[in-house]
C-alpha cells in the first residue's frame, strides 16, 4: 500500500505540472483574443469562418460542429462517466491539482494545530498509524499561511493563462506591467483561492466541484464499483485502534461507513494504508482494502438496509506478489476485475 501512495504522489505531481504547463505549450486552452481553443499545439475551431465567408454550405458547417465540437465533448463526458461508474472519483484522488493542494495544506495545518481542518472539533492523536509522532507547533502557521497564499497566486495566474497568451501574462508579470484587467483578475482570484484553500477546501471538494459531484453520482449508481471495503466480521479488531483510518482521511469522512456516507470518497487509499500499518502484526492483515464486484455489495446494500454476507475470499490475507495500483488497472486493464487483495 505504501508503494501505491508513492505512485499516487507522482501522479499528482505530474498532473499539477501539466496543469501549469498545458497553456504554455498550447496543449489545451481557450484564447479570448482569437476566440477559439488550442489543442495539442494546434488551433481548434468549429470551422464556421468558412461558412460565414460562403466557402462551405450549411450542411458542411453542421458536420463541422458535430465532428469538432459535439463528438469530442461527448467523448470526454462519456469516458469520464464510465471511469467514475467503475472506479469512483479516481480523477480526484490521483490527478486533480486542487486535491493535491488540499492534502498539502492538510498536512501543514496538522503540524500547526493538530487538525487537518480548522473546523475539526477534536485534535488528532500525536501518534500516526506507522508509529511516528507528529506534535503540533504553532510556528507552522508561518508555513501554512504563505503556502496557501502561494498556491492561490499560482492558481490565479495559471487560470489566466488558459484565457490569454501565457507569454504575455508571464512577460507582464516579470516586468511588472500587468494591464488593469489582468491585475484585477489575478488579485481577486488570489484572494478567493486563498479563502477557499484556508477555510473551505473540503467543502468545495464535497459540494462545489461539478467534476467531483458527477463522478460521485455515477459511482453511486454502480453497486459493484470499486470501494473501500470493511471486514465487518473482524470489527472487534478495531477496538485497539485510535481510528487511524478516520484520522488520515483527507476528505474527513468515515471509511468504515456505508457507501452513501462515503459519497465524497476520492479513492486515495490512505485509510487502507493506515489500517494496514496498524494491523501489520495481525495474521489476517488489514480490515480495509479496495474491493469491487460481489465484495463491494456489502457496502452498497447496507445503504438500503440489507446486510449482504461478505464472501470469504474478499478479505483473505494474500502474501503473494504485489498487486498493480488502481491507476495502472484503470488504464491498462479496464475490463479485468479489480480485486486488491493484501497490501501493495
Amino acid at each position: 500500500m505504501q508503494h501505491a501512495q508513492q505512485k499516487r504522489l507522482w501522479f499528482q505531481a505530474g498532473f499539477f505540472i501539466l496543469f501549469l504547463l498545458a497553456p504554455v505549450f498550447d496543449l489545451f486552452r481557450f484564447d479570448l483574443n482569437v476566440k477559439h481553443f488550442f489543442f495539442l499545439g494546434m488551433p481548434w475551431t468549429l470551422g464556421l469562418d468558412d461558412f460565414l465567408a460562403h466557402r462551405i454550405d450549411a450542411a458542411q458547417a453542421a458536420i463541422n460542429i458535430i465532428l469538432r465540437g459535439g463528438l469530442p465533448i461527448l467523448g470526454v463526458i462519456g469516458s469520464g462517466i464510465w471511469i467514475s461508474w467503475k472506479y469512483g472519483r479516481l480523477y480526484c484522488g490521483w490527478l486533480c491539482p486542487h486535491f493535491s493542494v488540499v492534502e498539502t495544506i492538510n498536512g501543514m495545518l496538522r503540524r500547526a494545530t493538530a487538525r487537518q481542518s480548522i473546523w475539526d472539533r477534536h485534535p488528532l492523536p500525536e501518534r500516526n498509524a506507522d508509529g511516528s509522532i507528529t506534535r503540533a507547533n504553532p510556528w507552522y502557521w508561518l508555513v501554512v499561511v504563505p503556502l496557501a497564499l502561494a498556491f492561490a497566486f499560482t492558481w490565479a495566474v495559471a487560470l489566466l493563462t488558459y484565457l490569454l497568451p501565457p507569454v504575455e501574462i508571464y512577460g507582464n508579470l516579470w516586468h511588472g506591467e500587468l494591464t488593469g484587467n489582468q491585475g484585477r483578475f489575478i488579485g481577486v482570484g488570489t484572494l478567493l483561492f486563498f479563502i477557499e484553500f484556508m477555510f473551505a477546501r473540503h467543502l468545495f471538494c464535497r459540494f462545489g466541484c461539478a467534476v467531483g459531484l458527477f463522478q460521485s453520482l455515477a459511482w453511486m449508481g454502480n453497486r459493484t464499483a470499486l470501494v473501500i471495503g470493511f471486514d465487518r466480521k473482524r470489527a472487534k479488531t478495531c477496538a485497539g485502534c485510535n481510528a487511524a483510518c478516520d484520522n488520515v482521511c483527507p476528505m474527513r469522512i468515515k471509511p468504515r461507513a456505508i457507501k452513501r456516507h462515503m459519497f465524497a470518497c476520492t479513492q486515495c487509499g490512505r485509510c487502507a494504508e493506515a489500517c494496514s500499518q496498524v494491523q501489520a502484526g495481525t495474521p489476517r492483515g488489514t480490515l480495509l482494502k479496495w474491493v469491487d464486484h460481489e465484495c463491494a455489495l456489502d457496502k452498497s446494500a447496507r445503504d438500503f438496509g440489507h446486510h449482504e454476507s461478505i464472501p470469504p475470499h474478499c478479505f483473505e490475507a494474500n502474501p503473494g506478489p504485489k498487486i498493480k495500483t488502481i491507476a495502472s488497472l484503470a488504464v491498462k486493464e479496464p475490463y479485468n476485475r479489480l480485486s486488491l487483495k493484501g497490501p501493495s
